[in-house]
Order: C-alpha cells, then sequence, then structure tokens
C-alpha cells in the first residue's frame, strides 16, 4: 500500500513525477493554485491545454510538465460549492479518483494534490479534507501506483485540517 503525507508549502516546487492542478473547465489557466502552475510552468503549458480543449468537473486531462520539476500535470476540475444539492461531494471524490486512475496508467509513483474546491469555489474545507483523504486511501489500498501520495498546502488552517485527519487514520 501506498502512503499518504501531507506539508505546507508550494506545490511548483515539489520535485515529484506529477502534480495535480485545480483547474477550471477551460484548462486555459486562472487564479490561486490553477495560475500558480500555468505561470511556473510557462506558455507550452498553455498551448497544449488549448489542444485538449478543457475539461468536465470531476474527470481529469494529463499534460507535460514543462518547465516545472514534474513529469506531468494532471488537470481536474473540481465543483463550485452549492450547499451540497448539486452533486459536489461525488464530483469532488470523482476529481480525485480520475486523477489517481490517470497517474496510475501513466506510471506516476509519487503525486502531488493541492486542496481542491475549497478556495474560490467554497467546498466546506472540513468536508473536502474528507473526501479527499478518502478517496486517496481507498484507491492506493487498491492499486500498485502511486506508491506517495502528498497534500500540498498552501495555508496553515488547510496543513492542520489534513494533519489532523491524516493522524487519525
Amino acid at each position: 500500500m501506498g502512503s499518504i503525507e501531507v506539508i505546507q508549502g508550494d506545490i511548483t516546487k515539489l520535485n515529484v513525477d506529477a502534480i495535480v492542478n485545480a483547474a477550471n473547465e477551460s484548462l486555459l489557466g486562472g487564479g490561486g493554485v490553477d495560475g500558480a502552475i500555468h505561470d511556473a510552468a510557462g506558455e507550452e503549458l498553455l498551448d497544449e491545454c488549448r489542444k485538449i480543449g478543457g475539461c468536465p468537473t470531476g474527470e481529469a486531462r494529463i499534460t507535460k510538465g514543462y518547465l516545472l520539476p514534474v513529469k506531468f500535470i494532471i488537470h481536474t476540475v473540481g465543483p463550485i460549492w452549492n450547499g451540497g444539492y448539486k452533486d459536489e461531494i461525488d464530483l469532488l471524490r470523482s476529481a480525485y479518483q480520475n486523477s489517481l486512475k490517470l497517474a496510475s496508467s501513466h506510471g506516476v509513483e509519487t503525486i502531488a494534490f493541492p486542496n481542491i474546491s475549497t478556495g474560490v469555489y467554497g467546498f466546506p474545507k472540513k468536508s473536502a479534507v474528507e473526501i479527499a483523504v478518502n478517496a486517496v486511501r481507498g484507491y492506493i489500498s487498491k492499486n500498485a501506483l502511486p506508491k506517495k501520495v502528498i497534500f500540498v498546502c498552501f495555508d496553515e488552517e488547510n496543513y492542520e485540517i489534513y494533519r489532523e485527519k491524516i493522524i487519525q487514520k
């Protein structure tokens, strides 16, 4: 079974096989982690994302890492929180599961996730962490890859929520 870690830091600086981008459906960049990843990866990422043509909520797409110290960027679109009445829980779970499936199919051994949907998309942080950790644990308990999953939290609040959940097991 693979391992799970949580760190506080900048996902664009990690030396892993793949990082996950909390993208919007256009895949053409945006704010938060999406904008940071696009800025750090360079213009070629935007060109490849244009060719892909978007990604529905809950699904995932893969690109090269370009100027980042990673082989791949997996772009997934988390749901916008609407009070839990528009399949947000299932869509967030699917975003993690589909990212992991794509990683496995590309031989990714180490992958880093940001806090999907908890920024401007407004998903309640504790619920999002519960869904994320359970989805990852379930997946890595049944699959050889990835071997290591890192949750990367930009801020202290998310870091503490993840740390508490991961220590609980």
